[in-house]
């Protein structure tokens, strides 16, 4: 009776370890998923939690604490990365595992080019499936929100720093507005704005007017010193974009001469200084050239109708470039400023 006692105690841990070994195989290599093949997607900072809990409501794995002990024992709980994953018909726990971890996940990135204003983000990132417009807009003038991210202005824009961005599909609008005004002060960071005698939102208007006036890197300085010798002599800046900006919700593409004449806070043809705000996103090298504007005497310029511009220094000489550059019809035909082989 004592042996047999015996023999039950060693026997019976041994035979239920077996159990557990048989049941956690099973789950592990035995049992697949029987679905057709989804595109798992794992968005930007993501928490394993969340990918786990998903992949076990959408029965992608056998057992969800099975794939977190798993994952757990490889350390590789903090090693999800953002993409889109395709998980295979007929994939076990460790097809799933392996194709998350070292397999290469394809990341649609969306890039927000320099010199787009908040209204044209919104509406591409809504054509991407990123973000809902309405959504988006709505928080961009959203006071309270903004002062929580750090930003004192009545709106986001300037602050949506031009660059690609790993954005998933389907994303709230909170999530991509932080991630885009995170990266535009790691950005300015990197530039010292105490140089300057402006306002940094001062700074961030300019750089914003100098990114929309001209699409040749080498211009902005001169185009930045046009606009501080206007400044200094109490000029109006008459700047077309600031003045299209203020009325862009409702603009059709044609500035009229009621548009120029129209009061507005941005339209720099009826008030003797900055517009209100920023007008558009602008990259780092327009923060540049307004914090070392190029030192000359021109208070004019007039486009070549190829990114690129005519300055004078008299309003005499800058007729004559408009009736040269923009009267003369020739003149406005076919050119671009991407034609310039010293963009580089």
């Amino acid at each position: 009776m004592k042996k047999t006692h015996f023999l039950f105690l060693a026997v019976a841990p041994l035979f239920a370890l077996i159990l557990v070994a048989l049941r956690v195989y099973y789950s592990a290599v035995v049992w697949r998923y029987v679905g057709p093949n989804v595109d798992f997607i794992i968005a930007p900072s993501e928490h394993f939690s969340s990918i786990n809990t998903r992949l076990s409501k959408d029965h992608l794995v056998s057992s969800a604490r099975l794939f977190h002990r798993y994952s757990q024992f490889k350390g590789v709980l903090n090693k999800f990365k953002t993409g889109h994953y395709i998980i295979k018909h007929n994939s076990n726990l460790l097809d799933v595992f392996n194709t998350l971890i070292n397999e290469k996940g394809q990341v649609s990135f969306f890039t927000v080019p320099e010199g787009k204003n908040m209204f044209e983000i919104g509406k591409m990132l809504e054509e991407n499936s990123i973000t809902n417009y309405k959504d988006f807009i709505n928080l961009a003038r959203d006071k309270k929100f903004l002062e929580e991210i750090g930003i004192q202005n009545d709106s986001v824009e300037g602050y949506l720093y031009p660059e690609s961005y790993d954005f998933g599909p389907n994303l709230p609008a909170k999530y991509v507005m932080k991630t885009m005004v995170k990266q535009f002060f790691k950005q300015i960071a990197t530039i010292d704005l105490a140089t300057s005698n402006l306002t940094p939102n001062q700074i961030l208007i300019l750089a914003s007017m100098v990114e929309k006036e001209t699409g040749d890197k080498k211009e902005r300085p001169m185009i930045a010193g046009v606009f501080f010798n206007r400044l200094k002599l109490k000029m109006r800046l008459q700047s077309d974009p600031t003045t299209i900006y203020g009325i862009f919700e409702k603009y059709n593409g044609n500035i009229t001469r009621k548009d120029l004449q129209t009061p507005s806070p941005y339209n720099t043809y009826t008030i003797p200084a900055l517009p209100i705000g920023p007008i558009c996103s602008p990259g780092i090298e327009s923060f540049k050239a307004v914090l070392n504007p190029a030192i000359h005497a021109y208070l004019y310029f007039v486009s070549q109708n190829d990114g690129t511009h005519i300055f004078s220094e008299s309003y005499e000489k800058h007729v004559a470039a408009v009736a040269k550059w923009q009267k003369n019809a020739k003149n406005r035909e076919g050119r671009s400023w991407r034609d310039h082989k010293d963009q580089d």
